[in-house]
């Protein structure tokens, strides 16, 4: 088994429910984001268009992050996230360095309100721990949800049906179809980093 996930541009709208769920979901820090819609014009008038760039780990087979951390904090699971182990991780940012996506983020300071002088919400004392000063931030699949057999958060809550997940070793799973007839293919192809994320233009 390979979790991998299909992004379709093509019903994008652009409204962000992917990365609010994402910050919810992993409760990453002020300012720390796993997931980012970026948003560009093309074409020309009359025919322009708005486009988005979905920016977040492509969980890459051949993955240059992994071979950079000095001390193997960055690990691959048997069905595919990469993930980090925060305990062996000591913040060099040789990672952040050699992703050619930009999908790591270091987070410089101790967790923090998100409403200043309001004091922590419940929410917020519940997830502190899980983020430590000196960490790196990286989408995970939603590795816990995945054990419940769940989908990630962020396929869970697109609105467009935008995102597809699943089984990549599976020929009859939804990922594995629109893969195997080339209409989703993987971002930076060139760079031959093989992710498990893959994109419809």
């Amino acid at each position: 088994m390979r979790y991998a996930m299909v992004i379709d541009l093509r019903k994008c709208v652009g409204c962000n429910t992917c990365a609010a769920a994402c910050k919810q979901e992993s409760g990453a820090p002020p300012g720390v984001f796993r997931t980012k819609v970026l948003q560009y014009e093309a074409g020309s008038y009359p025919e322009g268009r708005l486009r988005f760039l979905h920016v977040r780990c492509m969980h890459c087979q051949n993955a240059p992050c992994l071979d950079s951390c000095p001390t193997r904090a960055t690990y691959r699971r048997e069905d595919g996230p990469v993930l980090i182990d925060d305990a062996k991780c000591i913040g060099c940012r040789y990672c952040i360095m050699a992703c050619a996506y930009e999908a790591r983020s270091y987070n410089a300071q101790e967790p923090g309100e998100y409403f200043e002088g309001k004091g922590l919400t419940p929410y917020e004392q519940a997830v502190q721990g899980d983020h430590p000063r000196g960490s790196i931030e990286k989408c995970t699949f939603c590795a816990e949800r995945l054990d419940q057999g769940k989908d990630p958060a962020c396929v869970a809550t697109c609105p467009a049906g935008a995102r597809i997940f699943g089984d990549l070793d599976d020929p009859n799973s939804e990922v594995s179809k629109l893969v195997a007839a080339g209409l989703a293919k993987p971002p930076l192809e060139e760079l031959n980093t093989d992710p498990l994320l893959f994109i419809i233009e």
